[in-house]
């Protein structure tokens, strides 16, 4: 699928609200109504829009602590790495996992908690219980200079297939 510039504007206005209404998108992108949803159906279905979310506020809810979370895993087999990635989908503090290289860890969480009483708790009570921990490094944000959820859309012109792109996040979920 080829996104052409009405795509973009659809994505950018929908990524910096998306409780936008269909008639106030549809005058910001310059269509009228009808085109307008049918678009904004087709990038859903096309997969290019995966949900709609609320972001909440972290200080607000007393989630005082960002913890940047380096594991090391013991053995580097898929069988490890798929115990480690299902325990950790368990735990609602981790808001991001990712198998990362170029480090000396294996897995970057980001992890939001409410003080370091808690994180104690959390890292010797859960994350180091699960098998095959070995090593892990934790760096907290002392300030946040930049936090976005919005994707630049200005380099792309075409999209993957949705049949490749969910194919892709279905390798990652088995792993």
């Amino acid at each position: 699928m080829k996104l052409d510039r009405i795509d973009k504007r659809i994505l950018a206005e929908m990524q910096a609200n998306a409780r936008i209404s269909n008639l106030d998108l549809a005058e910001k992108v310059g269509l009228s109504p009808t085109p307008c949803s049918r678009r904004v159906r087709q990038l859903e279905e096309s997969g290019v829009i995966e949900r709609h979310v609320t972001l909440l506020n972290q200080a607000a809810l007393g989630l005082n602590i960002t913890a940047m979370i380096g594991i090391t895993m013991d053995r580097h087999t898929p069988e490890r790495f798929a115990t480690f990635e299902r325990e950790v989908r368990e735990f609602p503090e981790v808001i991001e996992c990712s198998i990362v290289t170029g480090q000396t860890a294996d897995y970057l969480l980001k992890a939001v908690l409410p003080d370091m009483t808690y994180y104690e708790e959390f890292l010797l009570g859960r994350l180091t219980r699960i098998e095959g921990v070995t090593g892990v490094h934790s760096s907290f944000v002392l300030r946040r200079v930049i936090a976005k959820t919005e994707l630049p859309l200005e380099h792309i012109d075409h999209i993957r297939r949705p049949e490749r792109a969910a194919s892709a996040a279905r390798r990652r979920e088995r792993i």
